[in-house]
């Protein structure tokens, strides 16, 4: 996927609200290489709908706070990874909102490994 298709995938969800499976709840652990990362958030994805990586989109979902197996989210960022061939979105209960630090801070335990930013449009 080029770097305008991705783009396009991105605005083509923000402000939306779907709903989402979790496949990694709060508490998952996933090893990962030489990495062991444990989930503070709830992270799934848009069933059906391809990312960058030719899976299913992923969503970290914000401002839930217990592990659950799907979600209503309003899509309200992105993290866009400039050294990885896919970005993520985030997605919140429709009405939450958080600012671009709290979300930055949210996904860092993931996005730390990558050079990555929130953006909101």
């Amino acid at each position: 996927m080029t770097l305008q298709e991705r783009e396009a995938l991105i605005r083509e969800w923000m402000g939306k609200i779907v709903e989402i499976g979790i496949d990694r709840p709060i508490g998952y652990v996933h090893h990962k290489g030489e990495k062991t990362l444990v989930y503070p958030v709830n992270y799934g994805y848009i069933p059906g709908v391809l990312g960058g990586d030719g899976e299913e989109l992923d969503v970290y979902l914000l401002g839930v706070d217990h592990p659950v197996e799907k979600a209503t989210v309003e899509i309200v960022a992105a993290v866009k990874r400039e050294d990885d061939e896919e970005d993520k979105l985030i997605g919140v209960p429709p009405g939450v909102r958080f600012t671009v630090p709290e979300m930055e801070s949210m996904v860092a335990f993931q996005e730390k490994y990558y050079k990555s930013k929130v953006v909101i449009d």
